[in-house]
Parts: C-alpha cells; sequence; structure tokens
C-alpha cells in the first residue's frame, strides 16, 4: 500500500484554473452555471484536459457478509447478501438499470460474502467468508484488511485496462451501516447516535439497540483512531476495505471517482485518512437519508450533486450523478465562446 500511496499526486490546480478562465469567455454571465462550473473545474484539475473523456464509467460493485448481523441490527437476513450478488450478476438490481442507462462496464466482485454465490459473471476475489462480529472480536486482522483493498486496487486495474475513464464504486452487505456507523463514530469522535440510522428499514426501537451495539463495540475494540487501518480492521468490513482500496487506486490513476451514499462516504473519508491527496480526486454523486451521512460528508467538507431521498446503496445514487459530469465536460468542449460565436461579452 505505501507504493500505491506515493503514486498519488495532488490533483492538477494550474489545470483548474485554466478550466476557470475558459468558463469565463463561454457564452454565459460568469458563474451561471452553478455547481456544473466548479464540478468543470475539478475534472480539468483531475485530469490535467480542459474536456475530459469520462466514458465509459466503471461500476464496480463490492460484496461482503459481516459477523455483527448475528446481533439483529438489520431488518434483512445475511442470506440476503448473496441473493443479492446473484441479483446483481443476472441484471436486476437498482445498479444494473442504472449502469445499463449509463452504458457503464459493471462489475461484481465478491471480496467475503460469507456463502459461495452461484451467478455467471461475479468475480469472487474473497478475502475471508464474512469478518467477525465487532460486539465480540475484530472484524479482521490486519492483513486481512490489506488484502480487501488490494481487492479494490485490482478491480480498478481491470476497470483501467478495459477503458474505463472514470470509477463508480458500490456495496452489499447485510449489517454494513453499523460498520459504517461504528468507522465514522471512531474517526470523528460523534456520538454513536447521531451516525445511526434505519439502514435496510428499521423502526426507532430497533436503532436504539443498533446504537447499543455499536456503542459496545467501540468500547470492547482496541484501536487507534489516527490509523485507518487499525479502526478497519477492528470495526470495518471487507467491502468498505475494497472500496478504500479503489478509491485509492482511482487517485492513483487520475480518474474522477464518484462517490454514492453513506458506507461509500466512510469508505472514502477512510481512504482520505490514509491519503489526503485522494480528496482532490473525488465527486460526491448525492446525499443519503441516513443521518450519519451528513456527518461524514461534512468531515470531508463535501457537497452532494444530488439530494433524492435515496439510501440504497450498491452504488445507485452515484450512477444517476454521472451525467452530471458528463454535461459539464460536453460544455467545455462544446459550447461557443464570445468570440466564436461573435457575440459582446460584458466588457465590450
Amino acid at each position: 500500500m505505501p507504493s500505491l500511496i506515493a503514486r498519488i499526486d495532488p490533483v492538477d490546480k494550474t489545470a483548474g484554473d485554466r478550466a476557470r478562465a475558459y468558463l469565463d469567455t463561454l457564452t454565459k454571465p460568469p458563474g451561471s452555471l452553478g455547481t456544473l462550473e466548479a464540478l468543470a473545474v475539478q475534472l480539468s484539475e483531475i485530469s490535467g484536459e480542459l474536456a475530459p473523456i469520462l466514458t465509459p464509467p466503471a461500476v464496480i460493485v463490492f460484496a461482503a457478509d459481516h459477523g455483527v448481523a448475528a446481533e439483529g441490527v438489520s431488518a434483512f437476513p445475511q442470506a440476503v447478501t448473496a441473493q443479492m450478488v446473484a441479483n446483481f450478476a443476472h441484471g436486476g438490481a437498482a445498479i444494473n438499470v442504472f449502469a445499463r442507462q449509463i452504458n457503464a462496464r459493471l462489475e461484481v466482485v465478491d471480496v467475503g460474502v460469507l456463502g459461495d454465490v452461484e451467478a455467471p459473471g461475479v468475480v469472487v476475489d474473497k478475502v475471508r467468508r464474512a469478518t467477525g462480529n465487532i460486539a465480540l472480536e475484530d472484524a479482521m486482522q490486519l492483513d486481512e484488511v490489506e488484502a480487501a483493498v488490494q481487492v479494490g486496487v485490482n478491480a480498478v486495474a481491470r476497470a483501467r485496462d478495459a477503458g474505463c475513464r472514470s470509477v463508480i464504486v458500490g456495496e452489499m452487505g447485510i449489517a454494513n451501516t453499523t460498520a459504517s456507523s461504528a468507522m465514522l463514530a471512531a474517526f470523528t469522535g460523534t456520538p454513536v447516535e447521531q451516525v445511526v440510522g434505519a439502514g435496510t428499514g428499521l423502526d426507532s426501537r430497533q436503532q436504539v439497540h443498533k446504537a447499543g451495539v455499536i456503542t459496545r463495540a467501540l468500547a470492547a475494540r482496541a484501536f487507534d483512531a489516527e490509523k485507518p487501518l487499525s479502526v478497519l480492521a477492528a470495526l470495518g468490513g471487507l467491502e468498505i476495505a475494497a472500496m478504500t482500496g479503489a478509491y485509492l487506486a482511482a487517485a492513483a490513476c487520475r480518474l474522477p471517482a464518484i462517490v454514492d451514499g453513506f458506507i461509500a462516504t466512510v469508505a472514502a473519508l477512510t481512504a482520505c485518512r490514509l491519503c489526503p491527496a485522494v480528496r482532490g480526486y473525488l465527486v460526491f454523486g448525492h446525499r443519503s437519508q441516513e443521518p450519519g451521512h451528513g456527518v461524514a460528508l461534512e468531515a470531508l467538507d463535501a457537497t452532494p450533486l444530488l439530494t433524492l431521498g435515496m439510501r440504497l446503496g450498491e452504488g445507485s445514487g452515484a450512477a444517476l450523478a454521472f451525467p452530471l459530469l458528463q454535461a459539464a465536460s460536453a460544455m467545455m468542449a462544446e459550447m461557443a465562446t464570445f468570440t466564436s460565436a461573435g457575440i459582446a461579452d460584458k466588457s465590450s
């Protein structure tokens, strides 16, 4: 991992300055396209190009199970993880629909599903079969965390080799909002009650129980909040570690990575704690309904592009945001300047 982090350079602020200046030559009042202009500048900083090509996007869904599911923290049984992986493989999930809409290359990676997934096309890169129950034991050993991070790195390498020009990372894992909430509380010191939400559909009583399980885990596990891999090993998930690796790899490859909801943002926070330069490569797709998502976004000083009341995961919100990145780049490539259109600008 140190060699990967050493390959991550800060984004190119000079390219961003060029993009910002060019935006003000286009046939519009300065700043009139709002967030789309800031997005265009960021894409230029990432790529070094005025109008980078972003297609095809890669959608990578990492799947794993969590031992803490045994504590009754999810509205769905653990078996649903493997069942949903099969659904992804057969093209029937929301992320499949949205990936087809944006002509994405979709890959599903089993990094730690408890059982064997009998489905075509799933990449089996299983580090172990589910994490430990964090209420009773560490989620993983440090070498397992590092192996799961490498699974994410390898997935981005496959996407890049297939010609993908941007990355959307998703996840599937029953009880992974519990692991994410525990990690976020550990990283930020935020009270557990402020980072726990409904997840798969818990009622208020069940959310209180979930918060109690997380509180027990935080008290029982030994970790160093200043060391992201320590937090991952004590409290995290195999798919969260893989997503962390994917964000690191995207930054090393100078590819924009669109961040999905709560779990994806906790993974992004982990990547940024490992290497702060990663932050410049992250575009935040949407704001989840999970209350912890706001805490994670604040920790990253991030404002998402969309607010649609979603809390599905899978990379679904990030996929829906992708056309905005396309629009930002197309604006730079195709919009006329005042000079080329023969229109007087405000200084004339």
